[in-house]
This record gives C-alpha cells, sequence and structure tokens, in this order.
C-alpha cells in the first residue's frame, strides 16, 4: 500500500470508518445499523456522485450467497446495501436495482429474502432483480490470448453498475472481491481466473463498495470499515487485508496489469491495525452450519419477524 498524495483515480481508495458504537458486536437491527452507516456512506460516495447521478439505471451487485448470515461477514450486508441506496436515491434520479442470481440450491428471491435485501426493496423505490429470469447478450473476451465466452445479463451492459463485496476469500483461496461476485452471476463453474477478468472488462463496473463492516476468521470480527473505488484497486485492498499477494492472484494481476502502481488508501482508517485485527480470513465450515450463523438467523428472525431457513429449524 501507498501512502502518496500522486495518486490517480484508478489506484487510489477511499476508506471510512463506521460508527464505534457498532464495535462492541453485531447489531440485529438493521436500521440500527443503517442508521451508524448513512455518513460513513455519504463521505465514500461523495467523490463518485456526478458520474453516479448521470446514470438512467444503477445496478447494485451484492455478495450474497445461501446460507450465511450477514452477522458472520461472509455476506454484504444488508445495512450497507441500504444506506447505499438510500444515499443514491437522495441525489440521483436512476432506477435502482438490487442484483444477484438463482442458482441450482436456492432461488435468488428466496435468498434476498433471508438475507434481508427484498425488505430493503419493499423499503424504498429499488427493484430486486434475479439475473437468473433477464435476457442476456454473448460475448467474447479474450483473456491472455485465451478467448472466454461470457453470456452476460443485458442489465449489467445496460444499467451503471456498483459492486458491493463482502470481505472474504473464496473456498480456493484467493480474494473474493467485486471481480469474483460479478463472475458469480454468469458462470459459477468457469475458469476461475479468467471469467473474473473478461466479466469486469466487458461490465466494466462504475464502482466497488467492499463491505468490511464485519470479516470472519474463524469467528466474527468487527472491522468497522468501508472501501470505495476502481474494482480492481478495491479487490487489491481486499487482498492486502486478508494476507494474500495480489501477484499470486492471476485474475488481480490481469486486470490491473504488469505495471501495476501501488494502491493508495485515503481516509482516516488505520490499515495496519485493521489488517491485524482481521487476521488472515477463513471461511464457515462448508460441512456443518457454524454457531454463529445459527444464532444469527434466529437473533435476526425473531427481530424481523422473517422465516428460518429451512436447513437450520432441526438445528437446536
Amino acid at each position: 500500500m501507498s501512502a502518496t498524495d500522486d495518486a490517480t483515480d484508478a489506484t487510489r481508495v477511499r476508506a471510512v470508518d463506521v460508527d464505534a458504537d457498532r464495535c462492541g458486536g453485531w447489531t440485529p437491527d438493521t436500521d440500527t445499523r443503517m442508521a451508524a452507516l448513512e455518513e460513513p456512506v455519504r463521505e465514500l460516495l461523495a467523490p463518485s456522485l456526478e458520474s453516479l447521478a448521470a446514470a438512467d439505471r444503477i445496478t447494485l451487485v451484492p455478495d450474497a450467497h445461501y446460507p450465511f448470515h450477514p452477522s458472520a461477514g461472509t455476506v454484504t450486508d444488508p445495512a450497507v446495501i441500504g444506506a447505499l441506496v438510500a444515499q443514491l436515491e437522495r441525489e440521483t434520479d436512476a432506477a435502482i436495482a438490487i442484483a444477484g442470481a438463482s442458482d441450482d440450491r436456492m432461488a435468488f428471491d428466496r435468498t434476498a429474502g433471508y438475507l434481508g435485501y427484498a425488505s430493503l426493496c419493499d423499503r424504498f423505490d429499488a427493484d430486486l432483480v434475479d439475473l437468473a429470469t433477464e435476457s442476456r447478450t454473448e460475448a467474447v473476451n479474450t483473456v491472455d490470448g485465451h478467448p472466454v465466452a461470457l453470456s452476460i445479463p443485458d442489465r449489467l451492459t445496460d444499467s451503471t453498475v456498483v459492486a458491493v463485496p463482502s470481505l472474504r476469500p473464496t473456498e480456493a483461496g484467493p480474494v473474493a472481491g467485486a471481480m469474483r461476485t460479478l463472475a458469480g452471476l454468469v458462470d459459477r463453474d468457469g475458469d476461475p481466473d479468467r471469467t473474473p477478468v473478461a466479466m469486469t472488462r466487458t461490465v466494466a463496473p462504475e464502482l466497488a463498495v467492499l463491505d468490511a463492516t464485519t470479516a470472519y476468521d474463524g469467528d466474527p470480527v468487527a472491522a468497522n470499515t468501508l472501501f470505495a473505488g476502481a474494482v480492481p484497486t478495491v479487490d487489491a485492498v481486499a487482498t492486502f487485508l486478508l494476507g494474500r499477494s495480489p501477484e499470486a492472484d492471476a485474475a488481480l494481476e490481469a486486470v490491473r496489469g504488469p505495471e501495476a502502481e501501488p494502491v493508495t488508501v485515503e481516509g482516516d482508517v488505520d490499515f495496519d491495525r485493521l489488517r491485524a485485527r482481521i487476521g488472515d480470513g477463513d471461511l464457515p465450515p462448508a460441512d456443518e452450519t457454524h454457531p454463529a450463523v445459527t444464532t444469527a438467523y434466529r437473533v435476526y428472525a425473531a427481530v424481523a419477524g422473517d422465516a428460518v431457513p429451512p436447513q437450520l429449524e432441526g438445528d437446536r
């Protein structure tokens, strides 16, 4: 990381602290979390509002994968999405959507309901969009001399895209980040290095907002930070935060290029202290539901009135 003053927009990432009241642990009430995020999100988006205000449609793409709860730090907190939608509604005239995609395990509307995204659409003037049912355009993008075929939902090429990943690694090890969050919408079994590159180049997201309010390192960790900037630069920050090398991530290196300049993090955030607090990152066990997830869902269901996911109903 760098602290020079001559960084360009392509190498600059903005960072903001979230209300210190959250440092004591997870707050199950979404409204309370959104209130804590209102000012940080306003500050974070301010430099990007001119370009966002010119958009007719804005599509937010959270890191939404079932069955992990936001309190585990492995999916994008709906409060972060809600704070983004609220700010975009105040500052733009764009039609706003929250997008994800159904897969062979779960329909996106159910996932969005369990995670809390669906209720945001009821509260704000935003649409919940299942990209698996959207019209698509076939495209080919060449990555390192290899053609990569993509079937891209038209909404992602016809609107201004803001990727909102959580701070987590993939099961294979590299950071999930904005590029792989986008790639997961078109091909979950594609080449793990080339598909994220081809997807990022084709969609050309306007912005990435990294939800580092909560991370997971064996247990949830209150990181209380948001980052925003260009997709590859934000993914590089996420890579550093989880103790990985950008050079070891073939997808990230392909997008950033061999002569990539150092990333500059701007904002009153102690990056080294944050890195030490998060550790090397981890994922909840895949073969059984982590107790933190079960507890979080039960608390959330009790507060919000939503249903407990079916695979947790018998987990007493």
